[in-house]
């Protein structure tokens, strides 16, 4: 199930399946499952998967191939600052039982949002989460529930595979730009080959035990994990879709 296949249905039903913006369309849910034919399918239906199938192994060849490909992303000056490291199998089980022994203990690697987040974006924020407890049948008052809901992070939401990227300390804005294009890159890769993916800046607060468990250098930051598997389509929290902004919040026409 593709864009172009929407685009087809489209014209032959005479009706939209877009949203309000006019420009992304509301995709049916097979057009998540299977492998993205498109570039543009890759965008649209990459989303934060937070249940996976822990029964459906992934390919090692196939996810070095991807991680590979996924270096083909733009690099200022090249300089390719990323570090990827692969958690499979035992390696995962173990590294997952041994840092959450430690949640709650660690000094963050940074802060994951501005301490006085202002609006918009403490509006929007918010929202993502209350809808995400909201699909999970958790409420407002269940503090323990939505505690149990985030730790799930520290098991990479039962994805077979875990990676933790990691980036030199001495790198700047520019190479921190050029990890996000590598991480971009690496989530549409793995939708073309029919994965999803989950990435996970949560693994940044226990960034010491994380260091220690994988003997990364004190000259490292510990950025993100990334949850990498088959999705549990029917899961009440991978019906999520993030909504974005109207784009006249971001697109601006410069008028000189």
């Amino acid at each position: 199930y593709s864009f172009c296949t929407l685009l087809k249905r489209e014209r032959e039903e005479k009706m939209s399946y877009r949203g309000s913006d006019g420009t992304l369309p509301i995709l049916p849910k097979e057009a998540f499952e299977g492998r993205s034919e498109t570039v543009t399918d890759a965008v649209l239906t990459r989303y934060s998967c937070r249940n996976f199938n822990n029964d459906r192994e992934v390919d090692g060849k196939m996810l070095r191939e991807i991680l590979i490909k996924a270096a083909r992303a733009a690099s200022g000056g090249n300089l390719q600052p990323w570090k990827v490291h692969v958690l499979q199998g035992a390696a995962r089980k173990t590294f997952c039982t041994t840092v959450r022994k430690q949640i709650g203990k660690q000094t963050p690697a940074y802060d994951i949002y501005p301490k006085k987040l202002p609006d918009p974006y403490f509006t929007r924020r918010g929202r993502l989460g209350e809808e995400m407890f909201e699909l999970m049948g958790i409420a407002r008052h269940q503090k323990a529930k939505r505690l149990m809901a985030v730790a799930r992070n520290f098991s990479f939401f039962d994805a077979p595979v875990g990676l933790i990227i990691t980036i030199p300390k001495l790198m700047g804005p520019p190479q921190w730009a050029d990890l996000g294009f590598y991480l971009a890159t690496l989530n549409l890769l793995c939708r073309e080959a029919g994965l999803h993916t989950c990435n996970q800046e949560a693994w940044s607060t226990v960034a010491p035990a994380v260091q220690e468990t994988l003997n990364i250098p004190d000259t490292d930051t510990v950025f993100c994990g990334v949850a990498v598997g088959y999705a549990k389509q029917n899961a009440p929290v991978n019906q999520l879709r993030a909504a974005r902004a109207d784009p006249e919040e971001y697109i601006i026409t410069a008028k000189l």
